[in-house]
């Protein structure tokens, strides 16, 4: 039965008790000042332009207008950086117990994340994941315009066909597989599997767990 298990993960806020994508902005923006008003002025853009579009305003405010004028390769140094000597020490010591857990079962353990693809992978190798979906095109290379035309983008219910075809292509059977997340927008995903776990849940997330009978846990930093 191991074979058929995989335990599918968010990230922030979930096994991390810290926002990576935030951390990686933030560096982005202490080590290049200039990149402030740049990065603020092509989110906000992109947020009046999503919404023109008819996207909801949650899906509208996570453009990657921040982002915009970054190369994939220096997002990809600071991440790798920032995963070792920042974010290893936001992992919540529940959280840690609970990957050793699933990997003393045997299961495959898969990172499913709207966080940006170089910060999503370099999490992935800190946490010991097997696989990891972030957020990006399929080939990483130059300016970013702060567009995610063209990306995968396991955010919402976009993670639902992410974690199926993952299932697919590695022979899981999803009724024994776990999903953690810690929003309602996580939910998607986790009402695919067959052991959906509520980390740190509040408002709708904490509603609809209590009504279906979830499994609820917190994971925080002392």
């Amino acid at each position: 039965m191991a074979g058929k298990v995989a335990a599918y993960f968010d990230l922030d806020g979930t096994l991390l008790d810290s926002s990576s994508e935030k951390t990686l902005t933030a560096e982005l923006a202490k080590r290049r000042p200039w990149r402030i008003p740049v990065g603020t002025l092509m989110w906000t853009l992109g947020l009046v332009g999503n919404l023109l579009r008819g996207r909801s305003f949650y899906d509208a405010a996570r453009n990657r207008g921040h982002f915009a004028l970054a190369s994939w390769r220096v997002l990809e140094n600071y991440a790798s950086q920032l995963a070792v000597q920042k974010l290893a020490d936001k992992i919540p010591s529940d959280a840690k117990q609970c990957l050793d857990w699933h990997r003393s079962q045997g299961h495959r353990l898969v990172l499913v994340t709207a966080t940006i693809a170089p910060m999503a992978e370099a999490m992935a190798d800190v946490l010991g994941m097997d696989a990891v979906y972030g957020c990006g095109p399929a080939e990483r290379q130059g300016i970013l315009s702060g567009s995610e035309r063209g990306w995968s983008v396991p955010r919402r219910k976009g993670k639902v066909p992410v974690v199926q075809q993952d299932a697919k292509e590695n022979g899981h059977d999803l009724s024994q597989c776990y999903g953690y997340g810690n929003t309602h927008a996580d939910s998607w995903f986790m009402r695919l599997c067959g052991n959906p776990v509520s980390v740190n849940a509040e408002g709708a997330l904490k509603k609809h767990s209590e009504q279906h009978g979830w499994k609820q846990v917190t994971w925080k930093l002392p």
